[in-house]
């Protein structure tokens, strides 16, 4: 059974971190949060995370060049 995340972004326009969680960034690529797990696992998907303390924080600067909306 999928669960559905009930969890609201700001607009990826407003995010001013250096980079985002792996749910959050699901959010903003319309994928699944294990895509992007997998991605970071088998190295294979068009951005890499970085990896702090055991998490995976995921660079907004290469989320929105990968949508088209960075300069």
């Amino acid at each position: 059974m999928e669960t559905v995340s009930n969890q609201t972004f700001p607009p990826l326009e407003s995010v001013t971190r250096p980079s985002v969680p792996t749910e959050q960034a699901a959010y903003y690529l319309d994928r699944k949060a294990q895509t992007m797990r997998a991605w970071a696992c088998l190295d294979n998907g068009p951005i890499r995370p970085l990896r702090i303390n055991g998490r995976l924080a995921w660079p907004v600067k290469e989320i929105k060049k990968v949508l088209g909306v960075e300069v």
